[in-house]
């Protein structure tokens, strides 16, 4: 696949570039920063070199003073590396220093609010609908996710494999973030069945037959590589009893479907129905820095049961969506988000489905899905 433009906007000055393996952080780097001083930790020489004399750093940026940007790749394998770049970045020296990650843990570990104020924060995500334009395919999106290196590969399926057993061998295993991968591998299965639902602590630990303390334990794992989400729900100057359980999804749609095991109780339906509201999830996420970068997302949930998939809500946008994966709207479809309405009048209300048409109907704008994903920005704009 050819090299695509990636709807990112990357700072001026010195910057952790953050995001899951296989997003495209080293590509974009290496598109726009051509004649940098690339660093790689992954290759073996780097990091055994780097891990035995971190201020090594130092010699070699000295000895390529023609080159004023500093690239170091997947800096948590070095966490020491740290100490210099902030050392190198008080020398005021002309350079830009650039760090990317793939583990939050070992970065927060080490201190990295060294570079507090010094060093932006980025993060990188799967690839957009906006981004592959008319590569985007909606099917195949919901069937093996938006990572650039699983859309580069002849083989998708496979691709997927090799990819959940890097996190699970590499990222999880060889980092020592437990020590038990069988346990760990359980949970995985298990906590898939909670994309896009409520997430209950106590039912998966009974299913992997753990504690509740390893499975939160897990859960900050995913979460500090980047790889899963929790939802808070939007409880700004509520007007009726709300949930207070967070909602659980996965970073790409691809690692959901590969990790969640299907049987003969499941309807393509409820496994279609989640993954959609995954995507529509992750290309959001994707998207809204450059939308609203004080925006946060959120879901909706009342006691009785009324619930809106995603609240947008910021300084620019103040937008709930509702995702069906069917191809009409409903009187029912409506009810959640007439009842969001009623207690914040200032929202817009958008449903997104399969179907073709784009309508409204008692207020609420009604796209189909991979019309609002293609042009994310001008559907915010109601």
């Amino acid at each position: 696949m050819r090299y695509i433009d990636r709807n990112f906007q990357l700072p001026e000055n010195h910057f952790f570039l953050l995001g899951p393996r296989g997003t495209g952080k080293s590509t974009l780097l290496k598109n726009h920063f051509k004649d940098a001083l690339y660093i790689d930790l992954l290759q073996t020489d780097n990091f055994r070199k780097y891990s035995a004399r971190p201020e090594r750093l130092t010699e070699v940026v000295n000895a390529h003073a023609e080159k004023k940007i500093i690239i170091i790749d997947e800096i948590q394998k070095v966490p020491d590396l740290l100490s210099i770049i902030h050392s190198l970045i008080e020398k005021h020296d002309g350079r830009m220093y650039i760090m990317t990650g793939s583990s939050a843990r070992k970065l927060r570990k080490q201190g990295t609010n060294l570079l507090a104020g010094r060093a932006y924060k980025k993060i990188m995500y799967p690839f957009t609908a906006m981004e592959l334009k008319k590569s985007f395919n909606l099917i195949d999106a919901l069937k093996y996710g938006m990572l650039p290196v699983i859309l580069n590969s002849p083989d998708k399926n496979e691709a997927l494999n090799v990819y959940v057993d890097l996190y699970i061998k590499e990222e999880v295993m060889m980092e020592g973030l437990t020590r038990n991968i069988g346990a760990f591998t359980r949970f995985l299965e298990a906590v898939s069945f909670s994309h896009g639902s409520i997430l209950n602590i106590v039912n998966i630990a009974r299913e992997c037959q753990v504690g509740r303390k390893l499975v939160e334990a897990y859960i900050r794992i995913l979460e500090d590589l980047m790889i899963a989400w929790r939802m808070p729900v939007f409880s700004k100057r509520a007007k009726r009893q709300l949930t207070v359980h967070p909602k659980f999804y996965f970073f790409d749609t691809g690692m959901y479907r590969k990790l969640r095991p299907s049987g003969s109780l499941d309807t393509p339906e409820e496994i279609e129905g989640v993954a959609l509201e995954g995507l529509v999830l992750q290309n959001i996420k994707a998207a809204l820095p450059s939308i609203d970068d004080t925006a946060n997302i959120y879901f909706w949930r009342t006691k009785s049961g009324s619930e809106v998939d995603f609240i947008i809500y910021g300084d620019v946008i103040f937008t709930a969506i509702e995702v069906k994966s069917s191809r009409t709207i409903r009187p029912k479809d409506l009810r959640s988000l007439k009842s969001f309405k009623t207690d914040y009048p200032t929202s817009n209300s958008i449903i997104l489905y399969r179907g073709k048409e784009r309508f409204i109907r008692d207020d609420i704008l009604i796209i189909p899905c991979e019309e609002f994903l293609m042009d994310m920005q001008g559907q915010f704009k109601i």
